[in-house]
């Protein structure tokens, strides 16, 4: 029993030292962006392509930033839900931090282009609908931003900003995934790896729905969760694509503050519960259709 919790550990360590690299390389790249300098771009008719792009960047700053907007109405419905279901917050990280293992690497371009495609299209199809839904302009001097944790860091100095609050968010990341591990690793210790492959396909068809599901928790958490799952292969890839599409990170913290707007909000959370879920079963489908 003790092997589980040190190879656990071990597994986790691996990619501790990944994991913080590329939070300090999106640091970095975060406080020389500012979207909102140009957010009349995101309502225009090219906003839910570049609400897609930008919400493919990993982190879940933009998603809050969108949150911010559509609450202000300054974007259309199209624009945040294509903002929502292309933000993935851990999840391509953990993938890249998994680069010494090809087969899970691999699945990060495939990711990326079905999130965006469902992303572009689904804007596009609400903005459509909603066409007549009206956006007003920012306030003079107004700034609405978004960070990777939701917190402001502004004031913080160098070190700070490019050392202490990655190695932190790294540790903390790195904590969930050794969680994930443990966990893995004492069912295979008790069930056994043969009856839990069997117990995971007899639900193969379940997991959209229940990855889904997970997806909507609004924290770094549940990205984790569904992303390492899949990763030690307790997880269809259908079913992580369910998952992180209904995945907005901290989006919907943001917007279900404004109680006022809570039938919205549930439609909106809803929408990508549904979305997520269709997506799911029909990578799966596709899958299964071509001998993957």
């Amino acid at each position: 029993m003790a092997d589980v919790f040190l190879d656990a550990f071990l597994d986790s360590l691996k990619v501790f030292p990944f994991l913080f690299l590329l939070y300090v390389l999106i640091e970095f790249l975060e406080h020389r962006t500012d979207v909102t300098r140009h957010e009349n771009l995101l309502k225009g008719n090219l906003a839910p392509l570049l609400g897609a792009a930008t919400g493919l960047i990993p982190q879940c700053g933009f998603s809050v930033m969108a949150a911010k907007l559509y609450d202000k109405k300054l974007i259309r419905t199209g624009t945040v839900l294509a903002v929502f279901l292309a933000t993935s917050d851990e999840a391509l990280i953990i993938l890249l931090s998994h680069v010494t293992d090809g087969s899970k690497a691999a699945a990060i371009m495939p990711i990326i282009a079905i999130k965006f495609i469902v992303a572009v299209g689904v804007g596009y199809l609400a903005n459509a609908i909603l066409r007549r839904e009206a956006v007003g302009e920012l306030n003079e001097g107004e700034v609405i931003c978004g960070n990777a944790c939701g917190q402001d860091h502004e004031e913080d100095g160098k070190f700070q900003r490019y050392f202490l609050h990655p190695l932190l968010h790294s540790l903390e990341i790195f904590v969930y995934i050794f969680i994930v591990n443990i966990l893995f690793g004492v069912i295979l210790y008790f069930v056994g790896e043969d009856k839990l492959a069997a117990a995971l396909q007899s639900a193969y068809w379940l997991q959209p729905l229940v990855a889904a599901a997970i997806g909507l928790i609004p924290n770094c958490a549940s990205s984790v969760v569904i992303t390492e799952t899949f990763i030690l292969g307790g997880l269809s890839f259908g079913g992580c694509v369910a998952g992180l599409c209904a995945n907005a990170g901290l989006g919907f913290v943001t917007l279900f503050k404004n109680t006022r707007a809570w039938k919205r909000n549930l439609l909106l959370a809803l929408t990508l519960y549904a979305v997520g879920v269709a997506v799911g079963y029909a990578v799966d489908a596709v899958m299964i259709a071509i001998g993957i």
